[in-house]
């Protein structure tokens, strides 16, 4: 078999090179056909100051702010042009001061379909390829979305749209740009009021702004090893800012920018099985916590097509 690539977060590199790669939604590299790249990613994500708006604070009441994800990721190559990826997290929360009680439990269930549109070769020197994607995502559980900042998400059905322009060099260039536009749908809350965004609303119905979001990154990938940067923008289309000193509300407006980097190591003597290092950083933001992520994963890449003289 054939070594396959995959993560769960932000922009990633490839080989511009005729072998199976494992991909995520907003990277350009396509699984080949009956290939299946399946593990497990841990996700360490903590902030102890964050943006009321655009004041930027601490708050004693709460401490620092912990959200722990173990997600099932997996991605199936339906044929060399459409891949079919699924997201499955476990989530829990916790608080370091105060007497609010974090959360646990399965968040959101996400499915992709992804196609290559286009690949066009770039002289000797590697690929240019554009891809586009289709995904969606509904809650798995009960969860309480109101119970910001400790609530593991926000209720939402989303239907999402996206498209990446990716860049493969044989020597190892990668150079990645992708952008997506996200519908969320009304959430309905356990009261019949609510107030946001100035406004005292008599109903339990909460129309949550869309999103958009961009990302572009660079790096090197090469012999089974890379190592890439990134940089990420995250906007909702409207919400309000969270009131001083209150709790945040789930649709309230937040954008936020951030870098990081990801390192991808493959498992000695071990084939098709590959470590996954990911981090990022909070730079700016609004109603937001200045946030450390840590994704640390092990891949492992399946394949269920016949060997060539077997019958």
């Amino acid at each position: 078999m054939k070594i396959l690539r995959a993560i769960v977060c932000a922009a990633t590199i490839a080989l511009a090179l005729p072998i199976a790669h494992a991909q995520t939604m907003d990277d350009g590299i396509m699984l080949s056909k009956l290939k299946y790249c399946t593990g497990v990613m841990y996700t360490y994500d903590t902030w102890d100051h964050y943006w009321e708006g655009t004041n930027f604070r601490a708050n004693a009441n709460i401490g620092a702010i912990t959200t722990r994800n173990i997600s099932y990721v997996g991605n199936y190559g339906l044929t060399d042009h459409i891949d079919l990826l699924v997201n499955v997290p476990y989530i829990w929360t916790s608080a370091s001061q105060g007497v609010l009680h974090g959360q646990r439990g399965w968040q959101d269930a996400t499915f992709a379909v992804k196609a290559k549109v286009l690949s066009v070769p770039v002289s000797r020197f590697g690929a240019l390829r554009a891809i586009a994607v289709v995904s969606g995502s509904i809650p798995m559980s009960t969860y309480a979305p109101t119970d910001a900042p400790l609530s593991i998400g926000t209720q939402s059905k989303t239907l999402a749209g996206r498209a990446t322009l990716n860049y493969l060099g044989k020597n190892g260039i990668y150079l990645n740009g992708t952008m997506a536009y996200t519908l969320r749908d009304t959430v309905t809350i356990p009261q019949p009021y609510y107030y946001t965004n100035g406004q005292l609303f008599l109903s339990n119905q909460v129309a949550m702004p869309n999103t958009f979001d961009y990302a572009a990154g660079g790096g090197y990938r090469k012999n089974d090893t890379t190592l890439v940067a990134t940089f990420s923008r995250h906007e909702t289309r409207g919400g309000g800012d969270i009131r001083p000193q209150d709790m945040p509300f789930l649709s309230n407006r937040q954008l936020y920018s951030r870098i990081g980097g990801t390192v991808t190591i493959p498992v000695p003597r071990v084939h098709d099985l590959q470590y996954w290092m990911i981090y990022n950083y909070t730079l700016n933001g609004r109603n937001v916590g200045q946030a450390n992520t840590a994704t640390v994963g092990m891949l492992y890449t399946f394949t269920f097509e016949k060997k060539r003289g077997t019958k």
